[in-house]
Formats: C-alpha cells, structure tokens, sequence
C-alpha cells in the first residue's frame, strides 16, 4: 500500500503551471514549424491552436481519472484492474519516460552538433547533462519543479528576439485563410498534438501537489501559454520564410536567430541554443524523477537506485541514434507512443473507472 505523500515535499498548486508548460515545451519548437508547413502549408497555425485545444480536453479526462482514483494514474491502473494486472500495466511507463529522456536530449545534442560543435562526442555530452539531472533530482520534487519554474522565467526573454524578424516578413503569406482541405488540417493536428506531448505527467505529479483541486486552472494556464507561444512562432515563421524555404530548413526557430544583430554579439543563434540548455533541462529531470518514481512505486526499488538505474539506461541508449535518419524514427517513435497514451489509453482509463466506480455503487 502506497503511503499517502508528506506535506512537506508537497509543491504549491501554481507551480503546476510550470511543471506542464515546462514538459511540453522543449526540442520541438525548434522545428515544428516545417512538419505542420508539410501538411497544410501556411494554414499551419490553424493546426496549432486544434492541437492545443484538444490538450485542454485531456487535461479535463486526466482530473478526472486522478480526482476519482483519489491518487495517481498507479492507483487507477491499480483500481480498474486489480493490483497484480495493475502494477504490470503501470510498468511502460518507466520505459515510456526513458524514451522521453532519450529523445529530449539526443535531439538537442543534433542541434549543438550542428550548429555549434561538430565534433563533439555524444555520450560525454549525455552523461555530463545526466550527472546534473542526478543531482537535481537527488533533491527531491520540490527542488526539480523549482528547475521548472526558472526553466521557464530564465530564458523567457528569447520569446522577444523573434521580433527582429518582423521587418522582414510579409504576413500577406498567410493569406488565403482555410486554403487546405480537413483532411489535410488533421495531419497537421496530429502532428502538433505530437509536438505538445508531455501533459501527461499531471498523472504521476498530482498526489504531490498541495490541495490539487487549485492546480486545474494552472495546468489550463500552462497549456495556454504553449499553445500561445507555438502560436505566435509559427505566425512569424510563415511571415518570415516562403514555403520553398521552409521544406529546407530543419529548425527554422533557430535560423530566424541568424538575423538578430546586437552589437556585443555577432551570432545570437549561440546563446539560444546555450539557453536552450535550460529550457530542456527541466523535461529531463522531471521525465527521470517520474521513471524513477513509478519503478519504486511498481517494484519498491529505492527511488535513488532507480534514478541510477534509468540514467544508465539512457547513457547506453543515446549512442545508438547516430545519424540524423535514426533520430528522426526515434522522434516519430516517441510522438507515436505519446499520441496512443494520450488520446488513446487515458480517455479509455476514464471510461473504465467510470464503469468499475457504477458497479462498485451497484
């Protein structure tokens, strides 16, 4: 029997905006643009905001599934199917969110090889970014939400720099409105709901926020806040680059950076991705302080070995994903995975409890 969470590692209910926005907003941004672009063109940010409203959507079944487990989503697995079945089925998950940390950091450390060091070795990089995670996490939740709320204040000034473009760029592009047909709008949509996975961590950190009733409205919040921010990007981007231009740049967030001349800095696009750093941080500590947090909680291994555990995973993981078409099946893999969870096995969850809360009445 799980024992209920102590007070005082508990966090206050507005930092679960934090803790949303920060999971949702990572690699993705740097280069959601093209993917939506290929599908419906410069009604791209028309797919934007049905991806984001559909995340609303979950968020609501999501309450509902812990309000009515009375915990998370272990206890709910653990209520619809018993505690053997339930536990086993708790179990993807750790490797769910192992596959988070893996695609989080092998995508960001493509861009710093890329764009910055081109010979830099992978593994060095993973397990000096691990070694910090370790430690955040070692602190425990209250000290990696606390990541997440600076994660997110710190590097916010980067959503300004984006307005250097504006001079350049022809919001003429975006006309005519609704040019492409459903089908290809719902592509579009299916690939942004991809780019906004990460939400569903409010099913593993709810029993840690203090009176969760008042964290609603701020999950709700952070979620509007991504979609705004993945909104207002996308809007700029179209403005900025033709759609000739946007098949060939593969993060065009950060070649809008090539254009920010301020005169103590010749390349802007460096400190971005330096202060991207801070943006992906948070994900990773949170996806591994999730991993960790379900091991023990399926097989009563002590959090710290399993955050070892996991780590090592992931460092022997990231090696394998050396070229730029095996990152790309790992990214299609993961939004896959993500996409099923999210709007495939929790509303199914929902109506399973729905239906074993009806016959407990009964």
């Amino acid at each position: 029997m799980e024992h209920p969470v102590p007070e005082k590692v508990k966090v206050s209910p507005f930092l679960a905006f934090f803790i949303i926005h920060q999971m949702q907003f990572g690699v993705g941004v740097l280069g959601f643009q093209r993917i939506i672009a290929r599908f419906a063109g410069y009604d791209g940010w028309i797919a934007v905001l049905i991806g984001g409203l559909s995340v609303h959507v979950i968020v609501w079944i999501m309450y509902k599934i812990v309000e009515m487990a009375n915990g998370d989503i272990i206890t709910a697995n653990t209520l619809v199917f018993g505690r053997k079945i339930g536990k086993l089925l708790s179990l993807p998950f750790v490797l769910y969110f192992i596959l988070i940390m893996i695609t989080t950091l092998r995508s960001f450390i493509e861009v710093i090889q890329v764009w910055v060091f081109q010979d830099m070795d992978t593994f060095w990089y993973a397990l000096a970014f691990c070694a910090l995670a370790i430690y955040i996490v070692f602190g425990g939740f209250r000290t990696v939400t606390g990541v997440a709320f600076f994660g997110t204040i710190l590097p916010f000034y980067l959503i300004f720099t984006f307005l250097f473009t504006l001079p350049y760029g022809d919001f003429k592009n975006l006309l005519p409105i609704f040019d492409h047909s459903i089908i290809e709008l719902v592509k579009a949509s299916y690939q942004m709901s991809i780019t906004y996975l990460g939400y569903e961590i409010l099913l593993f950190v709810y029993p840690y926020i203090k009176e969760p009733q008042k964290s609603k409205k701020w999950v709700h919040y952070g979620v509007a806040l991504t979609t705004l921010i993945y909104l207002y990007l996308s809007v700029i981007t179209f403005a900025y680059f033709s759609e000739g231009q946007l098949k060939r740049f593969i993060w065009p967030t950060l070649t809008m950076w090539k254009i920010v001349e301020l005169p103590f800095v010749e390349r802007f696009d460096l400190i971005g991705i330096a202060n991207w750093n801070l943006v992906i941080l948070p994900s990773v500590c949170l996806s591994l302080w999730c991993a960790s947090r379900t091991l023990k909680r399926v097989t009563n291994l002590k959090q710290k070995y399993g955050v070892l555990l996991i780590t090592i995973a992931v460092l022997i993981a990231i090696n394998f994903f050396k070229t730029r078409q095996q990152i790309h099946i790992l990214l299609d893999i993961t939004g896959k995975i993500s996409f099923f969870i999210n709007y495939g096995y929790i509303p199914l969850l929902f109506f399973l409890l729905l239906i074993v809360k009806k016959l407990k009445k009964g």
